[in-house]
C-alpha cells in the first residue's frame, strides 16, 4: 500500500483585527516566486504569502480556531499534515522546481 503524500500547513491567526485564521503551506511555493509561499484564507482563498512576515503579524492557531478552515481545505481536496512551523527542509523542498504551483 503505498504512502499518502501530505502537504504540510501551519495555521496563524491575524494580530490585527479581524482576526482570520490563515493557512501557510510552507513547502509550496506561490508561482515562481520561490521565497513566497502559497496560502489561503476563507475571504481571497489562494494567493502568495511571504511567510516570515505573516509570522511576525500573527500567532499560532488554535484548533477550534482553525476547525473551519481546516474543513474548507479539506473539502477542496487536500490531504494536510498540520505543523507549527515551517522547517529547512520544507524551505529547501519550495526552492525545488517540484515545489512550484502552477
Amino acid at each position: 500500500m503505498k504512502k499518502e503524500k501530505l502537504t504540510p500547513v501551519v495555521f496563524r491567526v491575524w494580530n490585527a483585527r479581524p482576526r482570520d485564521v490563515i493557512a501557510l503551506f510552507p513547502a509550496l511555493a506561490a508561482g515562481n516566486l520561490r521565497y513566497l509561499c502559497e496560502s489561503y484564507e476563507h475571504f481571497g482563498q489562494h494567493g502568495p504569502a511571504d511567510y516570515i512576515n505573516c509570522i511576525r503579524k500573527s500567532k499560532l492557531a488554535a484548533r477550534k480556531e482553525s476547525a473551519s478552515l481546516l474543513a474548507e481545505l479539506r473539502r477542496i481536496g487536500y490531504k494536510l499534515r498540520i505543523v507549527k512551523r515551517a522547517t529547512r527542509a520544507m524551505v529547501a523542498r519550495r526552492s525545488r522546481p517540484e515545489g512550484l504551483v502552477v
